[in-house]
């Protein structure tokens, strides 16, 4: 007999997905220039050089054995002694080798995450919008996702509704800055009293409860700033990371998670992320992959056109009358519908051919998520159809 829980799943299919794939389906009936796809979040810009390098390097200079063989369970070495290098020298930070679990991206990252820190019933907590994978990665561990709404204005924490929501059966709180879909970054200061909270509310629960920072966007910031980096405002954080939009490999699947050295079980848990392993089937990221992170740690590609972008559409937004927030990092923006059902809105515009995802998925419904990994050229060619769908039909 099949199981009935992802037969149900098949009729839940992320409508990203859904979106970007009837974009798809559009170009080939039209042509790539006459379609606007802002859906799918697939970083466009060229892949690093020294990625490119330290790959051609490796497979021209190392032996196929050590290139293609099993890695450790827990992760190659070398891998895992340079992330710690460089979170220590950029981040300040003491992390070791143990504390360091590489994963086949962030999806894998907060898999681990979660099913190492709940258990059956327990309760995790994140802030809409939120990316609408974190459900069932929640459900996957047969814990609860209990979801708050933010400021619809800065997409910043409510805290007096986080503190009266943290409770007995409360075992982490997920967190994504820079956020996808709204762009919003969190400061130093919203970290730090983040932290403070769930310091006390751990005394008053007498029982630990991890913060799961998700952070595949932690390097694409705007206007010369940088993301505070979350483990360094509370002891019990898991932080999850990705290598697909730094340096724009996301079809590679590697990332890692770092636990925090002074976390409980902080010596144990990566031990404990590889036994997660053997029950999901994940087995480390490849080899090559991590050989080649290894070389390159602390390298992006050039990051800077989504700014640009960015830009174009925040300001054309504004001009054609959106409700917009201006994003703080990320390759998105978050403005809202011209009407109140979003669904409505993005589907009237894929008769311009303009593709983009209603926010109901996201937990906060009147918004629509625009994805601006593209040439920029198509950007501007982009904002010429928005314009006109908006002056024929508002």
């Amino acid at each position: 007999m099949i199981n009935e829980t992802y037969k149900h799943m098949i009729g839940e299919k992320s409508v990203i997905r859904e979106i970007a794939e009837t974009a798809s389906a559009r170009r080939r009936e039209i042509g790539a220039g006459n379609v606007f796809d802002f859906s799918l979040g697939n970083p466009n810009v060229p892949v690093s050089p020294a990625f490119t390098k330290a790959m051609m390097d490796l497979y021209a200079n190392t032996d196929s054995q050590t290139l293609h063989g099993y890695s450790p369970s827990t992760g190659n070495m070398a891998f895992r002694e340079r992330i710690a290098d460089s979170l220590n020298r950029r981040f300040g930070m003491q992390y070791e080798a143990k504390h360091i679990f590489p994963v086949s991206g962030a999806t894998a990252a907060l898999a681990h995450a979660l099913r190492a820190v709940t258990m059956m019933g327990s309760e995790v907590i994140t802030f809409a919008p939120f990316f609408p994978e974190y459900r069932p990665y929640a459900q996957a561990c047969g814990a609860s996702l209990t979801v708050l709404n933010s400021d619809p204005d800065t997409f910043q924490i409510d805290f007096e509704a986080l503190e009266s929501t943290i409770n007995e059966g409360t075992a982490a709180v997920l967190i994504n800055t820079p956020n996808n879909p709204s762009g919003a970054v969190y400061s130093e200061d919203t970290l730090r009293r983040l932290g403070e909270l769930l310091e006390r509310k751990q005394r008053e629960f007498d029982h630990d409860i991890f913060l799961i920072s998700d952070e595949p966007y932690r390097e694409i910031v705007f206007d010369g700033a940088s993301q505070p980096y979350p483990s360094k405002y509370y002891r019990n954080t898991l932080s999850c990371y990705s290598f697909s939009k730094s340096l724009s490999i996301p079809g590679e699947r590697i990332g890692y998670v770092a636990i925090h050295p002074e976390a409980t079980d902080a010596d144990l848990l990566a031990v404990i992320f590889a036994q997660i392993s053997r029950t999901i089937g994940h087995n480390c990221p490849s080899s090559s992959m991590q050989l080649a992170i290894a070389e390159i740690p602390d390298a992006t590609s050039e990051l800077g056109v989504y700014e640009t972008n960015m830009n174009l559409l925040y300001d054309a937004l504004v001009d054609l009358g959106f409700t917009v927030t201006r994003p703080g990092g990320t390759f998105y923006i978050f403005p809202r519908t011209l009407e109140p059902d979003a669904v409505s809105f993005c589907k009237k515009a894929m008769d311009y051919d303009l593709f983009m995802v209603p926010s109901n998925s996201f937990g906060m419904p009147g918004f629509m998520r625009l994805s601006y990994c593209m040439e920029t050229a198509q950007v501007e060619a982009g904002i010429e159809r928005l314009a006109k769908f908006v002056r024929e039909n508002y």
